[in-house]
């Protein structure tokens, strides 16, 4: 670690009024992410996350459940560390409003202000929604409820404290101006600068008097600070600002970034700014505020019943293919959409097919030609050797600057084209040919090395994003974590010692069967699946059924007709104009086809690329929409259900299939 090298990344502190489902998850997990990606790059890491306890929706839930507010907000607390716990969150901090270090400090901040006139006493009437604990102007309800949350508003009428915004605007556009990448994605700040400050901050109401659960205003008790001062000052206040030891704000601030969800970006680059201008602070480098993880009928809510409990889904899957979805589904900064398909077409395809895939037939090869010992490398031993050994390289420099613009699904993106490119080079250099011929043995072992070594890089780019699977990797390829698996490791392709003992392990993730797992997960969400079991391997025998109706009989002379042979993908692209149709290129070995085959509502283009099919080539060339199709691809259909017949990855191109 470098001491001079910091970093400070923080979560939104999260309201415990319910437990919290995957969205609150997902900002957590990338926030994990990318501070496990610092400190592999060196950075001493401040992770800070937590919880914003005060305000008057606790303390109505807490009586309605006959608790003191404090009772009802430990219980959930105690629940969301458990969670934390599950998602192996590796936070160095966890900061909550009802703790003294907080108040105190929080007491503090609002006693400065007040006395150097930014605070000051008024009275405020208006529409206030207590679930957003927001105030709104009757202009901006709609349809007479909150616009944010879409619940009923009520007008209050009260003595309170106010903030005056306006004294800074100028000041915070400015600041806008000087630092461009403060506000991210961009459109963010194009929304608070046309929404909100352009036609006029007004002064912010900062106390309230109907209710009793919060800090208490120094000096004036019958007022508690509002959420705002209480909730954001977390981020300093957690680090000892205003307290009689400053030393972590003074080695972290200011923050490198704030983690949030888009409703509460208004709070964070307007409100939060202006604090820190009136505190004489330093701003924080950027705010960065994604997009929401959603279901297909909107927000998750329970009177939905769509809520998904993320601890569902590890019991069953395990924490990496969580943690693999969240991070690779959405590009991070938009909205994304969860659904059952999509989480188990990621596990199935890109964890079991891809990245499992390659291990296992690996280890398989290595035991049957090498007795499972890592043989030695002989660079430039194929002519595929080269084109594998650069694209590792680059990945290294691809992940590093993706995860600098935060864009965590398109490192993932190639990490894997990685994993793709290994699996290509088995199908390029047929181990199962080099080893029919004692005279290659030497290149055959430089082919098993140079695959085992590719996996070693992607076991170390993958560290930041799955916290379990790197680990069992190391364990299959014989080495333990230390100099072989730190990130600058993966710059330096053949560090794997020759001579090493692998040790083939079970399948890391199996794969399962789609049906009955998005049946699981939408039973799941409303509350009606079982407790949750780890996925079956395979799908158990399904029930007997009336046997469907049959075609007339062919003699075998008439099935020897059909030629079908094993083909892999090499791109694919929505046939324009036709919502069903997919244009996929097959590499057959001896040649190109392209066949057009009406998938595309079960398949994306992406998810096809690298997979062998089983391809009819002496079907007669037809076009489908304009476009030539040299054949057709085998696909098993059950009502809306449709999975491509495909072939084990170490079957060559162009084999037969009989």
């Amino acid at each position: 670690m470098d001491n001079n090298k910091t970093f400070y990344l923080t979560t939104p502190i999260y309201y415990p009024s319910d437990k919290l489902h995957i969205g609150h998850a997902y900002t957590t997990v990338v926030g994990d992410a990318l501070a496990r990606y610092k400190r592999l790059r060196g950075y001493d890491v401040m992770y800070l996350t937590g919880t914003d306890e005060h305000g008057q929706k606790i303390e109505r839930k807490a009586k309605e459940k006959g608790l003191t507010p404090q009772a009802f907000v430990d219980e959930i607390v105690t629940g969301i560390k458990e969670l934390w716990s599950r998602l192996e969150i590796s936070y160095d901090d966890f900061i909550r409003t009802t703790d003294k270090r907080h108040t105190d400090a929080v007491q503090k901040i609002f006693a400065r202000l007040l006395e150097q006139g930014d605070i000051y006493l008024g009275t405020y009437e208006g529409w206030y929604c207590t679930p957003c604990e927001a105030f709104f102007l009757e202009n901006k309800l709609e349809n007479g409820n909150c616009p944010d949350c879409g619940r009923p508003v009520e007008w209050v009428k009260e003595e309170s404290y106010f903030f005056r915004m306006s004294k800074y605007a100028d000041r915070l556009l400015q600041y806008y101006d000087e630092n461009p990448d403060f506000i991210q994605p961009e459109s963010r700040k194009n929304e608070m600068i046309n929404n909100f400050i352009k036609p006029g901050l007004e002064d912010l109401a900062v106390s309230r008097t109907t209710f009793d659960w919060g800090v208490k205003v120094p000096g004036d008790p019958k007022h508690v600070i509002y959420v705002w001062i209480d909730a954001l000052s977390n981020y300093i206040t957690a680090l000892g600002y205003g307290s009689e030891d400053p030393s972590k704000y003074e080695r972290y601030w200011p923050a490198n970034v704030h983690l949030m969800s888009k409703e509460i970006v208004r709070f964070h680059t307007i409100y939060w700014p202006i604090m820190l201008m009136a505190l004489d602070l330093p701003l924080p480098k950027k705010v960065y505020a994604h997009g929401w993880l959603m279901m297909k009928d909107g927000k998750m809510s329970k009177s939905k019943g769509n809520v998904v409990d993320p601890v569902t889904l590890i019991d069953r899957y395990g924490l990496d293919a969580l943690r693999y979805y969240l991070l690779r589904e959405v590009p991070f900064g938009s909205d994304g959409t969860f659904t059952p398909e999509s989480f188990v077409e990621r596990i199935n395809y890109d964890l079991a097919n891809d990245l499992g895939n390659l291990l296992n037939r690996t280890l398989a090869m290595l035991g049957k030609y090498f007795d499972g010992v890592i043989p030695a490398f002989e660079q430039g031993a194929t002519e595929f050797d080269a084109d594998l050994i650069q694209t590792a390289q680059c990945t290294v420099d691809n992940v590093e600057k993706l995860m600098e613009k935060m864009e965590f699904n398109s490192a993932l993106a190639a990490i894997w084209a990685l994993v793709r490119r290994a699996n290509k080079y088995i199908d390029e250099t047929q181990p199962w040919n080099l080893a029919k011929d004692e005279a290659q043995r030497g290149a055959l072992g430089s082919v098993m090395y140079a695959l085992l070594e590719a996996q070693r890089v992607v076991s170390v780019l993958l560290q930041p994003f799955l916290t379990r699977t790197p680990a069992k990797i190391w364990a299959q390829l014989g080495i333990e974590a230390g100099e072989l698996t730190a990130w600058d490791s993966a710059r330096t392709f053949g560090l794997l010692p020759a001579g090493t003992q692998t040790a083939k392990g079970d399948p890391m993730f199996p794969r399962l069967d789609i049906a009955e797992e998005v049946a699981f997960i939408a039973a799941a969400m409303t509350g009606a699946a079982p407790q949750a079991e780890p996925a079956p391997e395979s799908a158990p025998a399904a029930e007997p059924k009336a046997a469907p109706e049959s075609k007339p009989e062919i003699a075998i002379d008439d099935f020897g007709k059909v030629e079908l042979r094993v083909a892999q993908v090499t791109a694919c692209e929505p046939v324009k104009g036709a919502d069903k149709l997919l244009q996929l290129q097959l590499d057959l070995g001896y040649e190109q086809r392209q066949v057009v085959s009406g998938i595309a509502k079960h398949y994306k283009p992406e998810e096809l690329v690298g997979r062998k099919v089983i391809c009819v080539t002496n079907l007669k060339p037809v076009k489908l929409r304009g476009v030539m199709s040299q054949g057709m691809i085998l696909a098993a259909s059950e009502g809306d259900q449709l999975t491509l017949a495909t072939v084990p990855d170490s079957m060559p191109n162009g084999a037969i299939v009989k």
